[in-house]
């Protein structure tokens, strides 16, 4: 299995906005794509500041379904949040392998 995480740091003023976004809209495009088996969002606790940060995790099987959905799909859902957000939310994306 493929795990897709990507890691949001948000800013305090639009935190409660953008978790609403997330759940009602966002992650619902994300798995309507049907690349993924599931999702998982978290809060990250225990930071060195006093920044908001967010985790949300789709679970793939396969590193080609990654890639379509990377290719295809990805690029006009992250233009979607940069257009909404801007600078206030910034995401970095890591893939990891089930060992």
């Amino acid at each position: 299995m493929i795990l897709y995480n990507v890691t949001a740091s948000v800013d305090a003023t639009i935190v409660d906005e953008w978790l609403n976004w997330m759940k009602d809209t966002h992650i619902k495009e994300v798995m309507a794509t049907e690349l993924f088996e599931s999702f998982s969002f978290y809060k990250v606790l225990l930071q060195p500041d006093d920044s908001l940060t967010y985790s949300v995790q789709y679970l793939t099987t396969s590193m080609a379904k990654l890639q379509k959905y990377q290719a295809q799909y990805a690029p006009a859902l992250q233009a979607q949040v940069l257009k909404r957000y801007g600078e206030k939310v910034m995401n970095f994306r890591t893939v990891l392998e089930s060992v």
